[in-house]
């Protein structure tokens, strides 16, 4: 409530929300979660959480204290308290143990009136190496061949939780080594990062991808990092920055590499413009290995392959790469013991 000088002051029962949903970031962040799921059911809310690429449940909680909690969050992130009817997003911050995270919420509508949320833990400037990342080595070196490149297009693929915006994250940090100027736009900013400028799509405010990357190319930058092309228009100004001598990073949603250029395809761009801009394209999943760490399975093409797939396109064939399959490519590399 508010006092006579208009400054809010918690209730004792709004200090037990703030203690109890601070103590479940904690939790989260101890047992090293990625995510936080609030799960309505009928006559409680299920908590689970995602250890190691598995959902554990945790706690079973009542409505009233589920759904405060929930609107807890949501105030933290500037979203709508007040609107279930429609999914949310948005992001805080907060610091525990003396790290700096972000947290990014997504709310969902679940039936009867209640909402389901998520929220996505990251540790500020918590880049992971290329090295570290790729299960193979050879990938790590194409990449790191890839970025080298002073202009053109880095095209990243493949489903939501496949680590995309982390091996972005490892190219930009790569990119900030041989000291280029790097800005992203992101939606929202996941992450936070002092090697780079980042930018946060507000679609209130008139920031779309579109228009704050239309922005973005006035203030010089060597590499741009884009969250994701996700329309036509988007996907034209990025070709278009990579052409007038911009590096360009970005995820489209698609299985493979030959998907990620018919999507770009879709999106109204010439084949003769993928032609000139496109630098590589990669593909890739996240598998267990046998230390029960997390690490990428890549299906990159580069270079040869790529000039090939465009002479192929070309002609009107479809070409089908010589190269494994995704699927086979998990099954290889994948630790026996998952």
């Amino acid at each position: 409530m508010y006092n006579l000088k208009g400054v809010i002051e918690l209730t004792d029962a709004d200090n037990v929300i703030e203690q109890k949903s601070s103590r479940l970031l904690t939790q989260a962040i101890e047992q090293q979660a990625t995510d936080i799921h609030f799960v309505p059911l009928e006559g409680q809310y299920e908590v689970y959480m995602n250890i190691r690429r598995k959902l554990v449940k945790k706690h079973s909680l009542p409505p009233q204290l589920a759904n405060r909690m929930i609107l807890y969050f949501k105030f933290l992130s500037s979203l709508d308290i007040s609107d279930k009817r429609k999914p949310q997003s948005g992001s805080f911050h907060k610091t525990i143990s003396n790290e700096n995270y972000s947290f990014r919420v997504s709310s969902i509508p679940a039936v009867g009136f209640q909402e389901s949320i998520v929220i996505r833990i990251q540790r500020h400037n918590n880049i992971v190496p290329l090295d570290e990342l790729c299960k193979h080595s050879n990938w790590s070196t194409i990449l790191k061949q890839a970025i080298q490149k002073e202009q053109g297009l880095i095209l990243i693929s493949g489903p939501t939780g496949s680590g995309k915006t982390t091996t972005m994250y490892a190219l930009t940090a790569q990119c900030a080594k041989i000291h280029r100027h790097i800005i992203s736009i992101e939606d929202p900013v996941e992450n936070q990062h002092t090697h780079l400028l980042q930018i946060q799509v507000n679609e209130r405010a008139g920031i779309t991808y579109s228009t704050g990357l239309k922005a973005i190319l006035r203030h010089s930058p060597d590499v741009i990092m884009l969250g994701e092309i996700r329309d036509a228009e988007t996907a034209k100004i990025a070709v278009r920055a990579a052409l007038s001598g911009h590096l360009v990073i970005t995820t489209v949603h698609a299985k493979d590499p030959l998907g990620t250029l018919y999507r770009m395809l879709d999106f109204g761009v010439s084949l003769e413009e993928l032609r000139q801009t496109i630098v590589c394209i990669s593909a890739q999943r996240l598998i267990m290995n046998e230390h029960q760490q997390l690490q990428a399975v890549f299906n990159i093409v580069f270079n040869q392959t790529l000039d090939h797939i465009f002479t192929a396109l070309s002609k009107g064939e479809r070409f089908y790469e010589g190269s494994e399959s995704m699927e086979s490519l998990i099954e290889k590399y994948r630790s026996p013991k998952t």
